[in-house]
């Protein structure tokens, strides 16, 4: 665990993990789009967004100059996709068919909230 200890270690792990998922929103945007909670709109431009969001944010947070705007960006970002999360979990275990799929998501779920605090603890934000 020394690895983690060293920030620029953090800020180079998490950075790559957030750059992969927000590239992965255009190359399987149909994926997303199902996931989206009824009641946001325009489903296409979120997940544009939300991909160019997370692919900013994964490089940002390993400039050290953009570290404390980027890792609040990531945060906020984080909070906001969570109910993308939960829907996505909902949909999966009404559907009663892919019992191991649902067991991933909602394990993801809790996995939500340690990555917010990585994200924290890799741009060192303070409160």
């Amino acid at each position: 665990m020394e690895f983690f200890a060293d920030i620029s270690n953090r800020v180079f792990v998490i950075g790559p993990i957030f750059i992969l998922a927000g590239i992965l929103h255009f190359i399987y945007p149909d994926k997303y789009i199902k996931v989206m909670p009824e009641y946001i709109p325009n489903h296409t431009a979120m997940v544009f967004w939300s991909g160019i969001a997370e692919v900013a944010g994964g490089v940002g947070i390993m400039i050290p100059a953009l570290q404390t705007i980027s890792g609040w960006g990531l945060f906020a970002l984080l909070l906001a996709v969570f109910p993308a999360n939960i829907e996505m979990f909902v949909k999966t275990y009404r559907s009663k068919k892919r019992p191991i799929l649902t067991l991933l998501l909602f394990l993801r779920l809790p996995l939500q909230f340690w990555l917010m605090y990585w994200v924290f603890m890799a741009a060192e934000l303070g409160l």
